[in-house]
């Protein structure tokens, strides 16, 4: 029986009493470290080896081989109160954070170190003590994992909210391409594959420096990390730079100097099909935890459904916008004496695609057609109308129709369609000799002119309905205006796409542009480019069309013709027709002579109203030669021949040729066809004579 009353001294001591320290700090699970601030060297005693679960083997003396064991967030918060035990003046710190053990599994963990100092107060070495806190923070300890769990959060929540914005490839791309992708992903460098065609194409890494020659194009079959996991549709974790050297010898020699040392590679899966692979690469050897591999996973499975998205919209925009082109002038061909440039954006929409359309139609007697449209709608039913009415609508034109009828018949054929979509469209007849232009409107936004010192403005055009309604209503009279188009000035025709916004309205739209314009390249090519390019920053819902048209060179001394069809009953016509002789004899300077010449035309077109059933046709042209002469033809349907009536003769009708034979220099009747031609000429000056053949 023991006496308790015993003197220590009776009872003698254990053999390892007292106890020596390292046996206390290992029953203890507690370990020592020594860190060397000047050289960078750690020392850590077998015991804290252990405690962090470092083999021996791997540890080099760095404190960089330990961080593949500790969290990211933990590792930074213990960087922070390091750095701040050493600027402030504290002899000691203390904190806990999680070390990765190697079955996934973590445990908490307390270090705690006093600083020592030199001379000067400069810190210059720490020595300190690891231990063991599992059983200490027992139940503390969830609620600081919290921490990394919101972590953990924020990195699928910042990434899934930066590509809810990419709606195609390209926009995915360069997400993974800027610098901010490492920042939300924690990694240190990434690589992006796509699959294309058996092959896993890399379009992204980041960052770019780091490109690897040789991995730009690789097979599925390849031995690369990347690879594997298309083939297999499993992730794949790497946790130190012998696992990398191990199994992907080709790809580890090429990286080993970068520092890469750890990756996970994802697999980017959508609809059961792969579609790519992700790589996230890292500079220190690190365990991946079984929350970490499960967040990977949320987080590849997040990236494949936005690239898949992004792949069906570029698929659908492709053919939308494919279908959209086929329907527009394959070439736009050149004219004597005019340069013209077009321009079709389409909207980023995904499949739905618009009517918007141009045209430029080259016409007899140096002039030159040139159309802007938009058939109502977004689908492919509104381009295949716009394809129709583009190709009648240019038929109509060839066929000589002046440009109010042109847009009549083709109102007349939209109606007719099977089909309840209207267009607008502005169709401009540019007699590039004169400079003359003949403007119609149906429903559209108004043109706008550019002078070649710069500035432009807004051309009022007067309008009708738009096509289809016109006809629907019975209001297929379109008026024409007349302009004039000076040599190095340009006429603008654009859909509502260039100048509508939304929050605003079409005037501010059209002064917007106007101060685009103004401040534009003179180059037509480089100023279509803006036009374009501004809208397209605004990622608008609405498709463009634009047609440019700049008259070349010096002012044309002849060759100019215009033409008017007049119907019978219509003033507007005949106005029109009036303001054209005047605009066309002003522009090829022969005003001495316009009142005569508008007078006998006006007197010529009368009479083929009055005297026949149909409609009369006046043209108008410039003849060149020893003189120049204005000659006007006035044609209509009748066989007829006009017979002239001397004074004293009984009746009306005839005496009007009398005044053309007055004012006309020459006059005459041709026989066309199935009607016929009343002609006269007016010799007008010549502001630049033609040099005599022996001068």
């Amino acid at each position: 029986m023991v006496d308790r009353g015993a003197t220590p001294a009776a009872v003698p001591p254990p053999d390892d009493w007292p106890a020596r320290p390292e046996t206390v700090l290992a029953l203890n699970r507690m370990g020592g470290f020594d860190w060397d601030l000047i050289s960078g060297r750690l020392h850590l005693d077998p015991q804290a080896l252990e405690l962090l679960e470092v083999p021996p083997e791997r540890f080099h003396g760095r404190i960089t081989d330990l961080t593949y064991r500790v969290s990211r967030p933990d590792a930074a918060r213990l960087d922070t109160m390091v750095a701040r035990a050493l600027k402030d003046g504290s002899e000691s710190y203390g904190g806990y954070y999680l070390v990765r053990c190697a079955d996934g599994s973590q445990r908490w963990t307390y270090t705690q170190g006093r600083i020592r100092r030199d001379a000067d107060g400069r810190p210059c070495r720490i020595i300190g003590v690891v231990r063991d806190a599992t059983e200490e923070l027992g139940r503390t300890g969830p609620r600081e994992t919290d921490e990394e769990r919101r972590h953990q959060t924020t990195v699928v929540e910042t990434t899934t909210a930066a590509l809810a914005h990419a709606r195609t490839v390209q926009d995915v791309i360069d997400f993974f391409r800027d610098a901010r992708a490492l920042e939300h992903l924690g990694s240190d460098l990434l690589v992006l594959g796509l699959l294309e065609s058996g092959r896993i194409h890399l379009v992204a890494e980041g960052p770019s420096e780091h490109f690897i020659p040789g991995t730009r194009y690789t097979r599925v079959d390849d031995n690369f990390p990347m690879s594997e996991v298309i083939r297999t549709l499993s992730p794949r974790f790497i946790e130190s730079p012998e696992e990398f050297s191990t199994h992907y010898p080709w790809l580890w020699e090429r990286i080993k100097d970068i520092g890469i040392c750890s990756a996970a590679y994802l697999p980017l899966v959508a609809q059961a099909r792969p579609i790519g692979a992700l790589g996230l690469l890292y500079r220190e050897a690190r365990g991946f935890t079984r929350q970490e591999r499960n967040l990977f996973i949320a987080l590849s499975s997040s990236l494949a459904q936005a690239i898949a998205r992004a792949m069906l919209f570029d698929q659908e925009h492709d053919l939308a916008e494919g279908l959209q082109q086929s329907m527009l002038p394959r070439r736009i061909p050149d004219v004597p004496g005019a340069q013209i440039a077009v321009r079709y954006r389409s909207a980023r929409m995904g499949r739905d695609i618009g009517g918007d359309w141009y045209d430029a139609i080259p016409l007899p007697g140096g002039r030159v057609g040139a159309v802007i449209g938009d058939v109502q709608g977004h689908d492919t039913h509104a381009a295949a109308v716009m394809g129709q009415l583009r190709i009648v609508l240019r038929a109509y034109a060839t066929e000589g129709h002046a440009p109010a009828t042109v847009m009549a018949r083709a109102s007349s054929f939209l109606h007719e369609l099977d089909t309840d979509r209207f267009a607008t469209c502005t169709y401009a007849e540019a007699d590039l000799a004169t400079g003359v232009v003949q403007l119609v409107r149906a429903g559209h936004v108004d043109p706008m002119l550019r002078h070649a010192d710069g500035t432009c403005r807004r051309l009022p055009v007067s309008g009708g309905l738009p096509l289809g309604l016109s006809a629907e209503f019975g209001r297929l009279d379109y008026p024409v205006t007349t302009v004039e188009l000076d040599p190095g000035e340009t006429l603008l025709m654009f859909t509502d796409g260039l100048v509508e916004q939304p929050g605003s309205d079409l005037d501010e739209g059209m002064r917007r542009l106007g101060a685009l314009v103004r401040e534009g390249p003179y180059d037509l090519h480089k100023l279509a480019d803006l036009l374009c390019g501004v809208v397209g920053e605004r990622m608008g819902e609405d498709d463009l069309a634009v047609l440019l048209l700049r008259r070349q060179g010096p002012a044309a001394r002849g060759g100019g013709r215009l033409q008017q069809h007049i119907a019978p009953a219509d003033p507007e016509a005949l106005s029109a027709g009036r303001h054209m002789i005047r605009a066309a004899v002003r522009a090829w300077g022969a005003r001495e002579r316009s009142d005569e010449i508008e007078l006998v035309a006006d007197e010529l077109v009368t009479n083929a109203l009055l005297h026949t059933d149909g409609a009369a046709v006046v043209t108008i042209r410039m003849l060149t030669g020893r003189e120049r002469r204005v000659r006007v033809e006035v044609e209509d349907k009748s066989s007829v021949l006009p017979r002239r009536r001397e004074p004293g003769e009984s009746g009306v009708s005839g005496r009007g040729l009398l005044l053309v034979d007055r004012l006309a220099d020459v006059w005459g009747v041709e026989p066309r066809g199935n009607g016929k031609c009343v002609w006269c000429e007016f010799v007008v000056p010549d502001r630049h004579p033609v040099p005599d053949e022996d001068d």
